[in-house]
């Protein structure tokens, strides 16, 4: 049963570095908003493909636009943040009983 912890915790720290990851993109997403990148550059679009199908989901079934406000991101940043307090904690806790036993 030893693997299967090991396995879990090691599943723990992956997706916690891609929660991460993710939420610096949104970072970036939020800055380039700020400015006027070209849309055709491949980093911008690289950016945009990744985060606006979740951005789009979360102004779909929440209008949080205060004028040109978009508090979209804010949204993303507490799901991340529950995601990586319940989440991977409760899969580190799950791998450490199993590689007790």
């Amino acid at each position: 049963m030893f693997v299967l912890g090991y396995f879990l915790n090691a599943l723990a720290f992956v997706l916690d570095y891609a929660l991460t990851i993710y939420m610096w993109i949104i970072i970036a997403k939020v800055v380039l908003s700020w400015v006027n990148p070209d849309p055709y550059n491949p980093i911008v679009r690289a950016i945009n493909s990744a985060t606006d199908p979740v951005l789009y989901q979360i102004r779909k079934r929440i209008p949080v636009t205060f004028g040109m406000l978009d508090l979209s991101p804010i949204i993303i940043f507490l799901i991340i943040i529950f995601l990586q307090n319940f989440l991977v904690s409760t899969l580190i806790r799950l791998a450490a009983t199993f590689i007790k036993l």
